[in-house]
């Protein structure tokens, strides 16, 4: 178990456990007995017999530190390989937020998230956060347990076609049919899941394969051969895209959650910033340029900021980095940036004019063509009058709002309480719906890695199980806080009992409105307030549940209690929850309506 674990383990755990602590925690010790020493006296790692085992090497020989799971029949054959190794293993209460945890791990770490599960139920179970992380393009490998070979196809005991239900929303998927060859098919997948544009990858694990012997060490985790990746754009598209750069009036960066996977947010501050260029993010990018700098625009899109949707309204160059221009951001593909040519960096080809025409089509690695780029540029563009235009937007709309004390508490008030109580790089998980806008809206981020979301599927109940992810993939003194609602909330909540079993510190504001918040907001605006299905009325009272699943529970219902309990809730040593009652008819906004003109946001319902 590496170091980091061993912290979050709780010191009040079974006997049994504790021995496995001390175990895992002496690792030298065990290789003294189990393996072969070489000629420097120092041991060599026990040779497989199994197919599991072959399993189980190939993860730790990408370096895997953590796996979430929940064991079942089909796949015990490698959590008994998984036994006797260092990987710490997190039995997650259910497969999906053994997903979500894989995936926020992913997003934190930079390194693939895994999950595994056992076949049919709990395969099927990991299928909405192997498709979240599709959409998101983070990196993750799923190890599912499948029936037997001579079973497959005969509708056996817990049998389902996993590699033909998850082919759509997978990078890659291989079903494992010989036991020498199966650990590099998971050194293979956990290859694939990072490079190039990441996804989510899959093994399915027949319980034959995994049982049968085989002394063939896995190959180390590198790609296919036929898999190739592009780095350099192409230099004459990029000497281009640089000389309309150097003429444009009114540039804009707009950048994407491909800058963060691609490690090139440090590249693009610098660019920016050297050239004085507006940034604007997507979602997916918050976090890829700091929010408290002059130049940031901060978010675009539906529920982005008023001067970020007017910057891409009448920018005259666009510089979008590692997006995929998904409707959420663009509105009206015809009315998006109407006035600019398009230079679009993606490391994906087909990204490339997909849905919005790219003028300047630059292929290659995010970090590696924003260089190209900089080093192509002679002169930074004239643009102060464009600056002044950016700031005074940002006087014109600014994110300010009303909180009377008199009245019902204002939820953009709480995220602004629990971000000044913490640190700049402190991690932000959350569900979805209006408390994720909210969160985006107004907590300032600064650093890439710090804002972890489901962004392209949109699934209530990513944010506590990710925060499980989140805060195992953190450094150990970066607090993790996940922002939820109450709809949202109750789809995994169950998650919280591993969250306290494994005594991790996180803390969870429940922005319970007793709505399904954002379906209330739509059917107010456009279902002339036909609450159908949306007013839960009633919510169990969020803080006594926490305490019940042995976690710190609170409660805040007014201004004056908002920051004691922030502080008190954030300085328990473990997990803790703030149910935070907040007014019911509070909405998000700026709103662009689906499919609508950026430059035509609202900022109040009657503007819809």
């Amino acid at each position: 178990m590496s170091e980091r674990a061993a912290k979050v383990t709780p010191a009040d755990t079974d006997e049994q456990h504790d021995e496995q602590i001390t175990d895992s925690a002496a690792p030298d010790a065990a290789q003294e007995v189990d393996g072969d020493a070489d000629a420097d006296g120092e041991s060599e790692p026990t040779p497989v017999t199994t197919g599991a085992e072959s399993v189980v090497r190939a993860l730790e020989n990408a370096g895997v530190e953590y796996a979430f799971g929940v064991q079942g029949g089909a796949i015990m054959p490698v959590y008994d390989a998984l036994y006797d190794s260092e990987i710490y293993h997190v039995t997650m209460a259910h497969e999906q937020g053994a997903s979500h945890a894989a995936d926020a791990y992913g997003v934190v770490s930079g390194e693939p998230g895994v999950c595994l599960a056992t076949s049919g139920p709990g395969a099927t179970n990991l299928v909405t956060g192997i498709a979240d992380a599709d959409m998101d393009s983070d990196p993750m490998i799923a190890l599912t347990g499948q029936v037997p070979t001579a079973f497959v196809g005969n509708d056996a005991f817990q049998e389902t076609d996993t590699t033909g239900v998850t082919t759509p929303v997978t990078k890659d998927n291989t079903f494992a049919s010989d036991p020498d060859r199966v650990g590099t098919d998971v050194s293979e997948a956990f290859a694939l899941a990072r490079e190039g544009r990441p996804g989510p990858t899959l093994v399915d694990l027949p319980k034959d394969v995994t049982k049968s012997e085989t002394d063939r060490e896995p190959d180390e985790p590198t790609v296919p051969d036929t898999y190739e990746v592009q780095e350099r754009a192409d230099e004459e598209i990029v000497e281009a895209a640089a000389e309309r750069i150097e003429t444009s009036e009114r540039p804009a960066m707009l950048l994407g959650g491909g800058v963060i996977k691609g490690e090139a947010s440090e590249a693009c501050r610098e660019f920016a910033i050297e050239h004085e260029i507006p940034v604007i993010t997507t979602m997916p990018g918050i976090g890829s340029f700091p929010e408290d700098h002059e130049l940031s625009m901060e978010m675009a899109g539906m529920h982005g900021t008023g001067y970020a949707n007017m910057a891409i309204t009448h920018c005259d160059t666009m510089i979008a980095v590692g997006t995929r221009f998904d409707d959420r951001l663009t509105g009206g593909i015809e009315t998006f940036a109407p006035d600019a040519e398009i230079i679009h960096v993606d490391i994906d080809p087909a990204e490339i004019s997909k849905n919005i025409h790219a003028d300047y089509p630059l292929i290659g690695d995010a970090e590696t063509v924003v260089q190209q780029l900089q080093e192509a540029i002679e002169n930074s563009p004239q643009a102060k009058k464009w600056r002044a235009q950016c700031q005074q937007w940002k006087s014109d709309y600014s994110m300010a709002y009303d909180a009377p004390e008199d009245e019902p508490l204002q939820p953009q008030f709480v995220v602004e309480a629990l971000d000044e109580a913490t640190d700049d790089d402190t991690i932000v998980t959350t569900g979805v719906g209006q408390h994720q806008m909210w969160a985006c809206q107004y907590w300032t981020y600064t650093e890439p890695r710090t804002w972890v979301s489901s962004h392209g599927l949109g699934t209530m109940g990513y944010g506590l199980p990710a925060a499980i992810g989140a805060r195992l993939a953190a450094d150990d003194d970066q607090d993790v806080v996940c922002f939820d609602g109450d709809g949202s909330f109750l789809m995994t909540l169950q998650e919280l009992s591993v969250a306290v079993r494994e005594n991790l510190d996180i803390t969870v504001a429940v922005l319970n409105n007793e709505y399904i918040g954002m379906v209330r907001q739509w059917q107010d605006a456009f279902f002339e307030g036909r609450h159908s299905a949306s007013d839960y009325g009633w919510m169990p009272e969020f803080d006594k549940l926490a305490e019940a699943f042995g976690a710190a529970g609170f409660r805040i219902d007014d201004y004056d209690e908002v920051a004691d309990t922030i502080d008190e809730a954030l300085a328990y040593d473990g997990p803790s929850v703030i149910d935070v009652h907040i007014d019911p008819q509070a909405n998000v906004y700026p709103m662009v309506p689906s499919g609508g003109d950026n430059g035509q946001f609202a900022l109040t319902e009657d503007q819809l």
